[in-house]
């Protein structure tokens, strides 16, 4: 649950915001709409709740979606209203910066899934995950606390939650980090944080330390730790360990955590050892780095299974 956008980005690195200049897009966005379509891709079930304007950047989102198999039941359309935009650039350090035009959208209109579940035969299958991004709980409060509830109300039926915090400074203003993700923390089964994620939600000043404090919650099992080019470490209380990244020409690095996240989840309902996740994750995030464009690498089982093959 949470945001569906466009991302308007500029071409090159080194090309401000607030310069006039060249923009390619519109490109199908938002990190939850990211990481299911991934899934779907993978070969999962995968749906989002959220909502667009009945526009044309609304409909291309959904139609990418849809095409991919994602379940879009629960993507509002509303009339009279602007689906969210994001604009991005790059520096040559591959820093970003965002312009985020989402307050107020449909990308971030309150919607109560409370009494909906048997309606929309979510609960049969049983889910496996409920994913959450901390972007979609720093948009807007009322949106926030519909995903509280609505991430209760699947854990209730079954489903483990999963955390990717995905700070994005721009949409955090002056709240409280703290007290904005502990809700979700507290019934996280899988946390996937950057480095500094990691420590500013701990509140520690080194890993280890931050997976000590953290595996206090019973409820947590593993904290998937995402160091960009350095690769991922995955901590369990039981096991320590890290991956490598794979070797692709990289293009443009958007959405390549949200696709790790997909990776490493599917791995996991897939029964597949915590090693073999993490490797699944990282071949999907360099797949995904490979195109320009939030979500348009070329991800599926037989393109991971090939790039782990050659490397």
């Amino acid at each position: 649950m949470g945001e569906i956008l466009v991302e308007i980005m500029r071409p090159q690195p080194d090309m401000p915001l607030g310069m006039p200049g060249e923009f390619h897009g519109p490109y199908p966005s938002g990190a939850p709409a990211i990481f299911a379509d991934t899934v779907a891709r993978l070969g999962k079930p995968a749906g989002i709740i959220g909502g667009v304007g009945d526009d044309a950047f609304g409909r291309m989102v959904l139609e990418r979606l849809q095409d991919d198999g994602v379940d879009t039941r629960l993507v509002s359309i509303a009339a009279n209203a602007s689906t969210a935009v994001a604009f991005v650039a790059y520096d040559s350090a591959g820093e970003r910066d965002f312009i985020f035009h989402i307050k107020g959208t449909p990308a971030v209109a309150a919607c109560s899934l409370v009494g909906d579940i048997a309606a929309f035969g979510i609960s049969k299958p049983l889910p496996g995950f409920f994913h959450v991004m901390g972007c979609s709980l720093m948009s807007d409060e009322d949106f926030c606390r519909e995903i509280y509830k609505t991430a209760g109300l699947f854990r209730s039926i079954g489903a483990r939650v999963s955390f990717d915090p995905n700070i994005r400074p721009e949409l955090l203003g002056g709240l409280s980090l703290g007290a904005l993700v502990a809700p979700i923390i507290e019934i996280c089964s899988v946390l996937l944080p950057g480095h500094d994620e990691l420590l500013a939600i701990s509140g520690m000043d080194t890993v280890e330390t931050a997976a000590l404090e953290l595996f206090k919650n019973p409820c947590l099992e593993v904290i998937a730790l995402k160091l960009g080019g350095n690769g991922c470490r995955i901590i369990t209380r039981d096991e320590d360990f890290s991956i490598g990244v794979y070797e692709v020409e990289v293009i443009d690095p958007t959405g390549a955590s949200d696709c790790f996240d997909a990776g490493f989840l599917c791995g996991m309902l897939d029964g597949l050892s915590l090693q073999d996740c993490a490797k699944q994750a990282s071949a999907a995030a360099a797949l995904n780095t490979a195109a320009f464009g939030p979500m348009e690498g070329n991800i599926s089982p037989k393109n991971i299974q090939k790039l782990r093959l050659q490397s």
